[in-house]
């Protein structure tokens, strides 16, 4: 019998603090070359393991049984060297002063409101950022890469910019201040390390003075030994090592299906239409997102006319928000359809209202 969507009776009004890791990993207790284990867990899982952040990183040390060698992970190095954000965020706004970014370093520094490269060992104050207080001034002199560990360990992250708005307040926040010295570091640097998934996770948890200089033969690999911190070995012959796989709670559907056909097809063949309820879900779904066809895929959002409000497929009340511009508002006109949203595949991968009768790829959750 074809299944119907009824608007729930009962919201669930509380906003999701936090949310399940989005990736079940599995440990390979077989010694394989790093190439090796890439090909195994593409053909039994998803791929060799992604690392998004810290719980994730807890998550795949609970996994690895009792090692005292490394265990492979899905970062190989690559000669493609890009810029990444510390905490994940894609790199959508830059503010290098005139002549940056050269060539020769790979840490980012703000000063007058410009970014400058710095050396990652020169050592200068920093600035972190909390979910409930906001921007904090650290007036400790370190590195970056201490940096970003003081960071991880008493708030979030080093600070992000992602966009002209933020990068004006944080300016602001720095003249405010009359401690600060000239620079302070930022959450911006450079690496030539890809994963093996694609994904843009810009997530790192290397060991003391790890890696030394690689070139694109070297690999990732988890030392337990080391509080699971990563070291970098020869992804040659010469090293064959355990490995631990990923396989991913989210899977792009590469048909192009109206709104309630999607959502019949994911509660047939998956779980659900996914729910987007934080950050690090959004984030989620930009990984996964690129692999579509269509120019917007469906996500489990949907309007309610009756109450002028919308809602997710799991029951659960739009508390994160990521509308596009003029999106997502009560105002919009329920005829001649009931729209749906969706999220964008390219650009800024923001959602959008589309009716839902539009034929678009769609994400469905396996958790």
């Amino acid at each position: 019998m074809a299944q119907t969507l009824y608007f729930p009776l009962l919201l669930i009004a509380l906003c999701s603090i936090s949310e399940c890791v989005q990736r079940q990993y599995h440990f390979i207790n077989e010694n394989k070359t790093w190439a090796e284990a890439q090909s195994y867990c593409r053909e039994n899982y998803t791929d060799l393991a992604t690392v998004d952040n810290m719980n994730d990183m807890i998550q795949l040390n609970k996994s690895v049984e009792v090692n005292d060698g490394g265990v492979w992970i899905g970062l190989q190095c690559t000669n493609d060297s890009k810029w990444h954000w510390s905490s994940g965020d894609p790199v959508l706004f830059v503010n290098w002063a005139s002549g940056q970014p050269y060539s020769g370093d790979n840490c980012a520094v703000m000063n007058n409101g410009k970014w400058f490269v710095g050396a990652c060992t020169a050592t200068w104050t920093f600035i972190c950022y909390n979910m409930s207080t906001g921007l904090v001034f650290v007036n400790q002199l370190r590195n970056w890469r201490d940096a970003q560990s003081y960071c991880r360990q008493n708030h979030i992250d080093l600070v992000s910019v992602r966009n002209q708005n933020e990068s004006q307040q944080l300016e602001k926040f720095i003249n405010d201040s009359q401690t600060f010295g000239s620079e302070v570091w930022i959450g911006l640097f450079r690496d030539t390390w890809q994963w093996s998934d694609q994904s843009n996770s810009s997530f790192r948890y290397w060991n003391t003075n790890k890696p030394q200089t690689p070139d694109h033969l070297h690999c990732s690999a988890v030392e337990k030994v080391n509080q699971g911190r990563w070291s970098d070995y020869l992804c040659s012959v010469r090293w064959q090592l355990p490995f631990v796989c990923h396989e991913d709670k989210l899977i792009v559907i590469q048909q192009n299906l109206s709104w309630s056909e999607a959502l019949r097809y994911c509660r047939q063949n998956h779980v659900d239409l996914v729910s987007v309820q934080s950050v690090e879900m959004q984030r989620r779904v930009m990984n996964v997102v690129k692999l579509a066809s269509t120019e917007a895929v469906w996500l489990g959002l949907r309007q309610s006319c009756a109450l002028g409000i919308w809602f997710w497929v799991s029951g659960q009340t739009v508390c994160y928000q990521n509308w596009a511009p003029g999106n997502g508002t009560s105002e919009e006109d329920c005829e001649p359809t009931v729209r749906s949203g969706a999220v964008q595949s390219g650009g800024n991968q923001t959602w959008i209202s589309r009716p839902e009768t539009d034929r678009l790829n769609f994400i469905c959750r396996n958790y």
